[in-house]
């Protein structure tokens, strides 16, 4: 039996491991994941054991833009393919940021040819950290580097969006790259519930962070409320929150506020109320589709959307929500305040056909056979 070691640094990826660990199970893999045992979401250690993982330790940090950071990421880096030294796979399937991943795998292929490496890039650093001004500085170029100078001597790079592609050319050939969307496993719906007719019910889902564009959300909801009662459900949260339901009660919007929520029953209650859902970021994010807009779809529900590249794309196509883009924001507000239910819940079917079709599991699956070789 074929053996093969899933690396990844942080528990917000967790999702697609458990799916690739699923897949790898399928095929009749070994399968063991190498992950760190510091949380970056609430920035604790964790300490429950899991079936076929090995935590690596990790030296925690408190802030994300920080030197810390980097340390305990080269640190981890480098303590992970200790671990895979021990183990010796024939597949090393590597999820990353951290950048210091892809260098410290290209020095194991260098030793051990015959592991065939795929790298699986789930996010761009520092391209989608709103640190414009910077990015040319040293610090930042080296950091850049560590992906750019070794992706070419990896068997395969995995992408999670075909934005990504744009910034990887240079890098490594275009037919070694392969697209592989988030997945979420499938879920019952009940995209005929009765929405209400008298006002207007958006959600946002997820971290609330530095990267959402709060100005954006503010002035459309602001225009909406002209038209339409609006209420803002919010489940997530992040070190911004109070400062979006007070940005936002402040102009008379009423909020909803549910706080972090996993059970998939009360998150479907809180969705069935929703028109739509909130899906925007800062310009300056380099992202083509985000964890949070898988979440969406999973659970049927269009979106209000500013983000370029594979979203935009799939919403013109598809007629899953509005994109803001090129649009003034009294002009979506009246757009998503004017819509007729039906033609919502006639959304919610695309959505919902959009989700089987490219991002649940047997989608994931069956692009994974394509791409890995050696099953």
């Amino acid at each position: 039996m074929k053996n093969v070691v899933i690396v990844n640094c942080f528990d917000t990826y967790e999702e697609r491991v458990d799916l690739l660990c699923k897949y790898f199970k399928s095929r009749k893999l070994d399968c063991k994941v190498v992950q760190s045992n510091f949380r970056h979401s609430n920035k604790q250690k964790r300490y429950k054991i899991k079936e076929n993982f090995i935590f690596v330790d990790t030296k925690p940090y408190y802030r994300n833009m920080s030197m810390s950071r980097m340390i305990s990421h080269y640190k981890f880096a480098k303590d992970v393919f200790i671990e895979v030294q021990k183990i010796k796979p024939d597949i090393i399937y590597i999820l990353f940021p951290p950048n210091s991943l892809v260098k410290f795998a290209y020095k194991y292929k260098r030793k051990y040819s015959s592991t065939k490496v795929y790298l699986d890039v789930i996010d761009l650093w520092p391209e989608t950290m709103p640190i414009n001004s910077f990015e040319k500085l040293p610090p930042f170029k080296y950091w850049k580097g560590l992906r750019n100078r070794y992706l070419k001597y990896a068997d395969k790079v995995i992408l999670e969006c075909k934005l990504y592609k744009n910034f990887l050319y240079d890098y490594i050939d275009s037919n070694r790259m392969e697209i592989l969307h988030l997945a979420k496993d499938k879920i019952d719906l009940d995209i005929n519930c009765n929405l209400d007719s008298d006002k207007l019910n958006l959600i946002y889902l997820g971290s609330i962070n530095n990267i959402i564009d709060i100005d954006i959300i503010e002035s459309i909801v602001y225009n909406a409320n002209k038209y339409k009662d609006i209420v803002v459900h919010i489940v997530g949260d992040g070190e911004n929150r109070e400062k979006f339901i007070q940005r936002l009660t402040s102009i008379g919007i009423s909020v909803e506020y549910y706080g972090k929520v996993y059970d998939v029953y009360q998150k479907m209650e809180i969705f069935n109320k929703c028109h739509f859902a909130i899906n925007i970021m800062k310009e300056s994010v380099c992202v083509g589709l985000t964890m949070k807009s898988i979440d969406y779809f999973q659970y049927g529900i269009p979106i209000i959307n500013n983000i370029k590249g594979d979203t935009y794309e799939l919403v013109e196509v598809n007629n899953i929500g509005i994109n803001i883009n090129n649009k003034s924001l009294d002009e979506v507000a009246k757009l998503i305040t004017d819509m007729d239910n039906n033609l919502i819940i006639n959304m919610k079917k695309n959505v919902v056909d959009l989700f089987t079709k490219e991002f649940c599991y047997e989608s994931f699956s069956n692009k994974l056979d394509m791409i890995i070789e050696e099953i």
